[in-house]
């Protein structure tokens, strides 16, 4: 059966200048990943990813791993990740005493992110992009992807909250479902898919086999 197996971007770099490139961490998940497929003798057909920054980083990281430096990548701009900037600056324009201060910590900026999250999927506040409209496009960039994973295994780059979209489309679950998800996805962590007749059905969630183990937990990242 035709399978697809969607990969957070590694470590972005949280609180830089530029945070859509991937900090020196970021890199090293993503060749571990592609180090530890190449060693399970893993073999892709197509290779795609969105066209943000730490996407295309991520592909190259894997490819450098798994020895396929030169194999095509199709980037896809549905794939990328809703503007969580224009997202959170809404909400803090609506909710001002909400936003994190000068000098917050990283859970600071992530609870209000998550509660940027669930007014931007209320209605409450506006986005680049609706949140219909973000649905939409995963809704479309998963029907893309079933079709093309007929010719075998599909490897696909994104970002935590496109990849929540998808996991809570496929399950039918609340649309709040996504925030919670989004908040749990590892980086370069590993989902996998089956593409049938049916549809697309989720396999696994979440899973980060290249860096589950003692040596490598503590390089585990969320951002």
């Amino acid at each position: 059966m035709p399978e697809i197996f969607v990969v957070r971007h590694g470590q972005a770099s949280f609180g830089s200048d530029n945070y859509d490139q991937l900090s020196e961490l970021g890199w090293q998940q993503a060749r571990w990943l592609g180090e530890h497929w190449a060693q399970e003798a893993a073999q892709f057909d197509h290779i795609v990813s969105g066209d943000l920054q730490r996407h295309r980083e991520t592909a190259q990281g894997i490819r450098e791993g798994l020895g396929l430096d030169r194999h095509r990548v199709e980037e896809l701009p549905q794939l990328n990740e809703f503007d969580f900037k224009r997202v959170m600056t809404a909400y803090g324009e609506k909710n001002p005493q909400a936003a994190p201060q000068t000098g917050a910590t990283r859970a600071d900026y992530y609870r209000f992110l998550k509660m940027a999250m669930h007014a931007w999927s209320a209605g409450e506040i506006a986005g680049a992009e609706s949140w219909q409209q973000f649905e939409q496009r995963i809704e479309e960039v998963l029907g893309v992807l079933a079709a093309g994973a007929k010719g075998g295994k599909t490897l696909v780059v994104s970002s935590g909250g496109a990849i929540a979209m998808m996991v809570r489309q496929i399950l039918g679950a609340p649309s709040h479902s996504v925030t919670q998800l989004n908040m749990q996805i590892k980086n370069t962590a590993v989902s996998h898919f089956f593409a049938g007749r049916s549809g697309v059905s989720l396999h696994s969630f979440n899973h980060v086999p290249h860096l589950d183990n003692t040596k490598r937990r503590e390089f585990i990242t969320y951002s």
